[in-house]
């Protein structure tokens, strides 16, 4: 809970960094599947919460923990994709598989490997040289 609580105030903090950088993703979906089975969530950081989630929010019994990374983080896989990288319930998929990938991102995104979406920054004074 104290991990949440943090991450929210570092939240709201980023907030006043005065030199921002935002992000911009461009490309297209290969419909491999590797986001579906490689996947980080910012505000699940143990197997409890994540346990508590799936109970709040059903929908997220479709997840499960795939192994942690090598700082420790939870990564997560779907339970719905085949072997050939689809989904098998695509026409009900989630409202966040839906939107993946966001278009505007405020921190650095990683994709995989091969993926057809790339991450672009964004700086504030690229936005006004583009006014001009």
């Amino acid at each position: 809970m104290i991990n949440i609580l943090k991450a929210f105030y570092y939240e709201i903090c980023s907030y006043f960094v005065p030199d921002k950088i935002y992000y911009k993703i461009t490309g297209d979906c290969k419909q491999c599947g590797k986001c579906c089975n490689y996947m980080y969530s910012y505000d699940t950081y143990t197997e409890k919460e994540f346990k508590i989630m799936q109970f709040l929010y059903p929908a997220y019994r479709r997840f499960y923990i795939k192994r942690k990374d090598e700082d420790g983080n939870l990564i997560f896989a779907c339970k719905l994709v085949t072997k050939d990288g689809k989904c098998s319930v695509y026409n009900k998929r989630l409202a966040m598989c839906k939107r993946y990938p966001v278009k505007k991102l405020r921190h650095k995104a990683q994709l995989h490997d091969g993926c057809g979406y790339k991450v672009e920054d964004i700086k504030f004074e690229d936005f006004l040289n583009k006014k001009k």
